[in-house]
């Protein structure tokens, strides 16, 4: 099976109907990933495939619970989840935040060779960066705990908004630890096409 056959399958799986084009970028996406990672070190994962099911059709599955105006990727590393967000939700305007030069460095070539117009790169730490308007939604994919993760990144939330932690197992532990004025809003399965592991979406509102 080549990527693109695997992506437009998993894509299938997923339910999702992207934007024209969005396929296309994706693979553009991962093969940039593929060369910047020989150097970098981005990600742990090696090869293509891996690649596809368990950076980008992982994070393709948040794409249909988090379509809102305005998102925040923090800690966004090699892109993760707010790359395939931007290319998945076209009306969104994503923010890509990390505190690491070289992911930016990464984070911002992507965003130019693929001409994401609705991303934009920031290199600022979470609990240091003053945004200019907060956000909708604040998501993170292997950041940190639920307890740090609002620690460090709730401030970025609007009135009514949300965190948006995207974790394997159920995390019960970290759930039990939430902070005073923090609640969990829903815990949602995720099924990633290709992938046996387990996957959940946390979203987390103020009371």
């Amino acid at each position: 099976m080549t990527l693109a056959q695997q992506l437009a399958q998993g894509v299938k799986g997923l339910g999702l109907k992207l934007p024209q084009g969005a396929e296309q970028r994706l693979l553009a996406y991962l093969e940039l990933l593929q060369k910047w990672n020989r150097v970098y070190n981005l990600t742990a994962v090696r090869g293509a495939p891996r690649m596809m099911s368990q950076h980008v059709l992982d994070c393709l599955a948040a794409a249909p619970h988090v379509a809102v105006a305005t998102i925040l990727d923090v800690g966004s590393g090699a892109g993760l989840p707010g790359i395939p967000l931007a290319l998945a939700l076209p009306n969104s305007r994503v923010t890509l935040l990390d505190s690491s030069q070289k992911k930016a460095a990464f984070l911002r070539q992507a965003v130019m060779e693929l001409q994401i117009e609705n991303a934009e790169v920031v290199c600022e730490r979470s609990e240091a960066w003053k945004a200019p308007a907060a956000f909708e939604i604040v998501i993170s994919r292997a950041f940190s705990d639920l307890a740090e993760f609002v620690s460090l990144a709730g401030r970025h939330a609007a009135a009514g908004g949300r965190l948006v932690a995207m974790k394997g197992v159920h995390p019960f532990e970290e759930i039990a630890q939430l902070p005073r004025g923090w609640r969990v809003l829903q815990v949602i399965v995720l099924t990633i096409p290709g992938l046996e592991a387990q996957r959940h979406l946390v979203a987390l509102g103020r009371d």
